[in-house]
């Protein structure tokens, strides 16, 4: 079975934990969203891509990627104002009628790889909900809801700290529990559905606080097939991760670049 996709790009958020607009960060040369736009454009199962911006800003959204995104065909409306879930619902209504399926991916996920997105495309020809994730590594561990501050002793500090003694406090959370980690997997994007199914997901009621759209399917009751990510696939979310995006990517930084190469 051959698949249409029509790929939904989420840009509406506003980078709080990065600090600046995260999505318009120099990545080799290029801006951050235009390199996971580009990761689609060559896919000769996606027939359209459409990327959707923050509504309240989405003239000046379209002055500074609208000319880039256009050489690739993809269409830019509005996203939510508040939840990640309403700027995709927003951007399902503007799904072409010929799709069949569609994949949502995170603007911040630039590092997927071609082997990835053909993976999930392929299994999405006999399931109709698959996205992809990896299995958890590291010991899991539930804490406690609200944060305390930990002061070393005056003597302690002084030994170890010296003349920063003062500044010897941080905040932390107790433990409450280990969680088992067998059978857990760290969820990543694109997440491809079979485009029926995900508008009947999006129909239900009480939306507020979903951030997976995989979620949505698992309400309805259906099945969700999980294939391997990749841990390039990582979601750029404070400057570190950017940092070692460019890393995996082989790309410099824009400092370690001539000035002629830099967009």
């Amino acid at each position: 079975m051959s698949i249409r996709v029509s790929v939904i790009i989420p840009a509406a958020g506003s980078s709080r934990r990065y600090g600046m607009d995260k999505l318009g960060q120099d990545l080799g040369g290029r801006a951050l969203l235009l390199r996971t736009v580009e990761l689609f454009t060559k896919r000769d199962e996606v027939r359209s891509i459409i990327v959707a911006g923050p509504p309240d800003d989405l003239d000046a959204f379209r002055d500074r990627f609208g000319a880039q995104l256009g050489f690739h065909g993809v269409q830019i409306v509005a996203g939510g104002r508040v939840e990640r879930w309403e700027t995709v619902k927003n951007a399902l209504a503007a799904v072409p009628d010929d799709a069949t399926h569609v994949a949502v991916h995170d603007a911040a996920r630039p590092g997927a790889s071609d082997e990835l997105i053909g993976r999930v495309f392929e299994a999405a020809q006999v399931h109709a909900a698959v996205i992809p994730g990896l299995a958890v590594a590291d010991t899991l561990k539930r804490v406690s809801e609200e944060a305390v501050r930990a002061e070393a002793e005056d003597a302690v500090a002084d030994l170890i700290l010296g003349e920063s003694a003062e500044a010897a406090t941080s905040k932390g959370r107790f433990v409450q529990s280990t969680v088992d980690r067998a059978h857990l997997v760290a969820v990543q994007t694109p997440q491809v559905f079979e485009i029926g199914l995900l508008r009947r997901a999006y129909a239900q009621a009480d939306l507020a606080g979903v951030t997976d759209d995989a979620a949505l399917i698992e309400r309805l009751g259906e099945k969700v097939l999980v294939v391997d990510g990749e841990f390039r696939n990582l979601k750029i979310t404070v400057p570190n991760d950017l940092a070692l995006m460019r890393t995996m990517l082989g790309m410099k930084s824009p400092e370690g670049r001539p000035v002629h190469k830099r967009f």
